[in-house]
């Protein structure tokens, strides 16, 4: 996945915790990153971790894309 500001980078946890509405986008395509327990995916991963196919894996990076450029270029980076 290919997300703005480095975030595809970033541990799932750290970027829910930031950004909980990415962590409602996940689990509306059936992920359930908010719930897992681990947590140390990389939000790029997650998608292709769970074998949804190009057009899915496609729509959600658009989501999550669409969501961060709504918040702004500062406020779209996680510490």
């Amino acid at each position: 996945m290919n997300l703005p500001h480095g975030i595809g980078r970033q541990a799932i946890n750290k970027v829910i915790e930031e950004h909980p509405a990415i962590g409602e986008i996940l689990q509306k395509h059936d992920i359930g990153c908010v719930t897992c327990g681990v947590g140390i995916c990389l939000l790029g991963d997650v998608v292709t971790i769970h074998a949804l196919g190009d057009e899915a894996e496609a729509r959600i990076e658009r989501e999550i894309a669409d969501y961060l450029n709504t918040q702004g270029n500062d406020k779209g980076e996680t510490r």
